[in-house]
């Protein structure tokens, strides 16, 4: 994208909120990035040190996760495989684009995170949008992944105890809502406290180890089938031509990783827009083969009876299942307390700003504000994960949200910062560039009205 001769209007002093509000929400970001601090003096000289195949790696970590599951789903619900890969196909071109946009943006504005670009792109409004947007996205996002232990703990118990499946829960100790329960209060709360989740860093590793294995399995699976794993109907259609559209929310879900963008472009040695659009390019199809292989493999494997959490098809003494369950159960243990510090970060910077309190005054309530958050917010995702048992009716509506940060807001960032550029004539490429901003603006508009209508009249109210 060429650069104009104008500049991004940054600044805050214009909406009247306090300089140094938005400080605390500054590390929504990637554990694993490290980006140098941005200041007056270092702006614009200052490098990162990951490097374009480093910064490969660091995207693909977080498109990957639980998500992944869902996946298998999506291609039923899409009506096969090949409705499915040409629906991921058509939108991955808009994934990408969005995550070049994020950069371009980013690198015009001189800001670090998604909701700082968006902020000093877009002007005050869509910036509150965009962080209001995150926190309920993050936690959505964290009742689904206690869910998915929910799921995965069940299965793991009934083989233990070697009983049918269906009475596998007629003990107290072996009951969802206790086990969902006991491991949310002795391992995620103690995870979710502190101030800073750098510690996080190995843990998340780890589990992007065990997101690759559930992949193999499923894959392993399909070639080589247990003989009691027979699919009940393989459609090879969509029911009807809306019926695509509901498998939009999972892949909203899985490919978002634009949140995280901003800071992986920010920490890279050469934070070019070119650069990052191979980057972003060879990531995001790395992550397509991925969840194309789990999505088609899972789907082909149990056809139109595939679980909306695939590994909930599998049968609980399957070995190498088992594994894949406890793998994922460490990374949705390893997420969410990621996921709640990203969305405590935002309502922090939304509390300071509005009250404009600086960092600096607000250290000695902070720890007792952070402790009333997070007990809060842990109590309420757990509270709806024990009463919401199917993981596809959480996904349903924060996947909207999802194709809000992956087209809208990117798309909203592209417009304004082209009508921003003072140009005598505005060429051929400018008005392309305005044309697709606002296609992508229409189409994320689209598919969280169509998703949220969905999921609350079709998912929620069923």
């Amino acid at each position: 994208m060429a650069h104009g001769t104008g500049s991004i209007n940054s600044d805050y002093k214009d909406w009247e909120w306090s300089d140094d509000a938005g400080e605390r929400a500054r590390l929504l970001q990637s554990p694993s990035v490290e980006t140098v601090p941005k200041n007056s003096e270092s702006q614009g000289n200052s490098l990162g040190t990951t490097s374009a195949l480093g910064a490969v790696f660091i995207v693909v970590n977080a498109a990957l996760g639980a998500g992944l599951l869902n996946f298998p789903a999506a291609f039923s619900m899409a009506g096969g495989v090949a409705a499915g890969i040409a629906l991921q196909m058509c939108m991955l071109i808009f994934i990408i684009g969005g995550l070049v946009i994020l950069g371009y943006c980013s690198q015009a504005s001189n800001e670090r995170t998604y909701q700082e670009v968006v902020w000093a792109v877009c002007g005050k409004v869509p910036g509150v949008l965009c962080e209001v947007a995150i926190a309920v996205y993050t936690f959505g996002t964290c009742i689904a992944f206690l869910i998915i232990i929910g799921d995965q703990e069940d299965k793991i118990i009934a083989a233990l105890v070697k009983e049918p499946e269906e009475v596998g829960s007629s003990c107290w100790y072996t009951d969802r809502k206790f086990t969902i329960s006991i491991t949310a209060f002795l391992l995620i709360l103690p995870l979710s406290i502190p101030k800073e989740i750098g510690f996080q860093k190995y843990a998340s590793s780890l589990s992007v180890i065990g997101t690759w294995y559930v992949t193999a399995v499923i894959i392993i699976k399909y070639i080589w089938p247990d003989k009691e794993l027979v699919p009940v109907e393989i459609p090879t259609s969509p029911s009807t031509w809306t019926a695509v559209f509901n498998a939009m929310p999972t892949i909203c879900f899985g490919f978002q990783c634009h949140v995280s963008s901003v800071p992986v472009f920010n920490s890279m040695k050469q934070p070019e827009v070119k650069t990052w659009g191979a980057v972003v390019t060879t990531a995001m199809v790395i992550a397509l083969f991925v969840y194309t292989g789990t999505g088609i493999c899972g789907f082909l494997t149990f056809g139109a009876g595939v679980e909306q959490d695939v590994l909930m098809s599998y049968p609980s003494n399957d070995i190498p299942v088992a594994l894949a369950r406890a793998f994922i159960i460490l990374c949705v243990l390893t997420s969410y307390p990621i996921l709640h510090f990203c969305g405590r970060a935002v309502l922090e910077g939304l509390w300071l700003r509005y009250t404009g309190i600086t960092v600096e005054e607000d250290v000695v309530r902070e720890r007792r504000r952070r402790l009333l958050q997070t007990i809060s917010w842990f109590l309420l995702t757990l509270l709806l994960a024990l009463f919401i048992p199917d993981i596809g009716k959480v996904i349903s509506v924060i996947g909207g949200l999802a194709a809000c940060f992956i087209f809208v807001f990117p798309g909203l960032c592209l417009i304004q910062a082209k009508l921003s550029e003072i140009q005598e004539t505005r060429a051929i490429s400018w008005w392309a560039q305005v044309s697709y901003g606002v296609f992508m603006v229409t189409l994320g508009a689209f598919i969280f009205g169509q998703t949220t209508a969905n999921a609350i009249f079709v998912d929620l109210t069923a």
